[in-house]
């Protein structure tokens, strides 16, 4: 794989990692595992087994956890952390970069990008919440679901198109985060 697909194979995958942290880099690591891609040298543990099927077991209870009232919440402020992580470990995974500094910036890039896709996200279900009272948020949670998963398998077999649809929904999602915002503001102020 280029640099290029490597860099839009990582922008695409740390996207959805701010949505659900561990499906993309459990889908990740059966990729390595299986062979299909190769990680640089010091990533190569991803690939084994004693992370990976781990890492798909956790990826389950993360998407059956997220339509749990209160475990969805508590999800969302651990995922502060565990998201831009998981971000971080996926472009260190996929990009074979120039040299250690270049991986650490564009590592730290990835893990900015996953927490900002998670505030987002954060930010509409935590609107759903307060409008809802958390009705939908199960339903919200499942097209998060359905569309990690599509993101996540799209990125390994057209990197450039993933990115392109992870930069459309990152604008999508910040939009409909200030809606959701104001809403709830202007809800508080009557």
């Amino acid at each position: 794989m280029d640099a290029a697909s490597q860099y839009a194979l990582a922008y695409a995958l740390t996207t959805t990692a701010g949505v659900r942290a561990l499906l993309p880099l459990a889908a990740f690591a059966v990729v390595i595992h299986l062979g299909f891609l190769h990680s640089p040298p010091g990533f190569a543990w991803l690939g084994g087994a004693k992370v990976t099927w781990p890492l798909i077991g956790i990826a389950v209870l993360e998407l059956i956890a997220d339509k749990v009232p209160i475990v969805d919440s508590l999800m969302h402020v651990i995922g502060v952390a565990v998201k831009p992580a998981a971000a971080a470990v996926l472009v260190g995974g996929s990009v074979h970069a120039q040299s250690p500094q270049v991986l650490t910036g564009l590592m730290v890039l990835g893990a900015l990008n996953a927490l900002g896709i998670h505030a987002a996200v954060a930010s509409v279900r935590g609107a759903s919440t307060l409008t809802t009272a958390g009705i939908a948020n199960p339903a919200i949670s499942t097209v998060e679901d359905g569309g990690s998963i599509v993101a996540t398998i799209l990125a390994f077999f057209a990197p450039f198109i993933a990115a392109f649809l992870a930069l459309c929904f990152a604008a999508a999602l910040f939009i409909l985060a200030r809606s959701a915002y104001k809403r709830v503001r202007a809800s508080h102020r009557t």
